[in-house]
């Protein structure tokens, strides 16, 4: 069989780029046809047992959520089957994160010199962490003056390889990211600064991973996060990213662009890890022109404009005279890369979503394993270039929107259960044996369960609020993964 034949039978469903477009005159994208998947070959990451009678399934988790079956809609018609995904081990969990929040207080003030004492209680109080309120908000016991002075979470471990991340407040057209309150204005001048707070998100994820990826440059988010980095001082790594437009005539990708530049120049490279130039951009161009094969006509007009693109990143970069290789890549739905593209980076980022696929619960951490293994990682190793193969997102969705009110994927729930037990079969298993993913993704995002329904907002470890959700993150330092 041809490679071009055997990749596209290896396509999953997809779906619609879960960043922000920066191309203000088509700000959101429509969502993608949801495309048809082959059949993979036997892994040997799974068991002979016949998941088709449920009887013989593995024993589900405590707290685990799976609902009435509900046949997938027309365009998810042509999926493969579920398989089951022993090839991971369940690991201690450990103690639920506790809540952590702070506000100020305001005291009346009698005379200036009063009103100095009042001030000063009230920052003691609120640096030492010992106040709250009902929001999600830095960790206790963080020095407002010293970010790098923060409080660990016993219940956070580096878990993940990597989080996607996109800052709250980081879409066009109203940019509302913050860097955070101890660097711009007091806490009862700046009500959305401690909620907006990349310092304060960058503190939390430094305690689950080493890796983040950010989808675009727009709303200053590449300087914010790597100021964040620098004032926090974790070990922290970050592959920026430029979201181009197909229908711009590379506006938004020229307007990245400088925006990454500024970062890089104002903030060193020593955190950048890479620039991943195009979000599911192939994708969103061929199924535009009705077209599911990317290495088509469409693909190929797609590829016309993106490899340009990701050159004139390479040019920029070394223009910079850095004295490091900062790697360039893409990122796409797993079956849509393009062939000439993938030749043109140094890697590529894969989505490759289970729940989209109609996988179980049960089978999402081996099949995400054996679909990137076989349809992303064994095709990029045919290429001369030979691209490192991330995956740029996995993970399970929590709940539903009452908008295009979307429950189950078939076999399974949304749930936090469902989650936690992804999380358990896939995080610690994945980095152990050598998979680079980005868990999708940091907190929920409220602008996309408004705009599309269904489960596109409830992917966060930490709702909306920055609240760490009920879960339990594995000690994979212990788990002999």
């Amino acid at each position: 069989m041809q490679r071009g034949d055997d990749y596209m039978m290896h396509q999953v469903p997809t779906y619609r780029g879960m960043a922000s477009t920066p191309d203000m005159q088509s700000y959101y994208d429509d969502p993608p046809v949801q495309s048809q998947s082959g059949i993979h070959a036997p892994s040997s990451f799974h068991s002979t047992t016949d998941l088709s009678n449920p009887n013989l399934r593995d024993p589900q988790p405590s707290g685990y959520a799976e609902a009435p079956y509900m046949p997938p809609a027309n365009s998810y018609a042509n999926l493969e089957v579920p398989r089951n995904s022993d090839w991971l081990e369940n690991t201690q969990r450990a103690n639920k994160r506790s809540k952590f929040i702070v506000v100020g207080s305001v005291l009346t003030l009698a005379a200036l010199i009063a009103a100095g004492v009042a001030l000063g209680v009230v920052l003691s109080k609120k640096h030492s962490g010992s106040s709250s309120s009902s929001s999600g908000s830095a960790p206790p016991g963080t020095n407002p003056n010293d970010p790098s002075n923060f409080q660990k979470d016993p219940a956070l471990k580096q878990a993940f390889w990597g989080i996607a991340y996109t800052p709250i407040g980081a879409q066009l057209p109203s940019c509302g990211a913050t860097l955070g309150e101890s660097m711009l204005l007091p806490p009862a001048m700046c009500a959305k600064c401690s909620t907006d707070s990349v310092v304060e998100d960058i503190q939390l994820m430094s305690q689950l991973t080493t890796n983040i990826r950010l989808y675009g440059a727009d709303c200053n988010q590449s300087s914010l996060v790597l100021a964040a980095i620098q004032e926090t001082k974790v070990n922290m790594s970050v592959y920026l990213g430029n979201y181009p437009s197909a229908t711009d005539n590379g506006v938004a990708y020229e307007r990245q662009k400088g925006e990454i530049q500024t970062a890089i120049q104002s903030y060193g490279a020593e955190h950048v890890a890479g620039i991943t130039v195009g979000n599911e951009f192939i994708l969103d161009y061929i199924t535009e022109a009705g077209s599911n094969d990317p290495n088509g006509a469409a693909g190929a007009a797609a590829a016309a404009m993106l490899i340009p693109w990701i050159q004139d990143t390479r040019n920029m970069i070394s223009s910079l005279n850095l004295g490091k290789t900062i790697l360039v890549g893409n990122s796409d739905a797993g079956s849509y890369f393009n062939t000439k593209v993938l030749e043109a980076v140094d890697y590529g980022m894969s989505n490759v979503h289970p729940w989209f696929a109609n996988q179980s619960i049960q089978d999402a951490p081996g099949w995400t394993y054996d679909f990137f293994t076989e349809t992303n990682v064994d095709f990029a190793q045919t290429l001369p270039n030979t691209p490192h193969m991330f995956i740029a997102e996995t993970g399970w969705p929590t709940n539903t929107s009452t908008l295009n009110y979307n429950p189950n994927d078939g076999p399974s729930t949304a749930s936090v259960a469902n989650l936690q037990y992804f999380i358990d079969h896939f995080a610690c298993q994945a980095t152990a044996n050598g998979t680079q993913y980005f868990f999708f993704e940091y907190n929920d995002q409220p602008w996309q369960a408004a705009q599309y329904g269904g489960v596109e907002g409830s992917w966060g470890l930490f709702d909306a609020n920055k609240n760490f959700k009920n879960l339990t993150i594995p000690d994979c330092s212990s788990s002999g993964s």
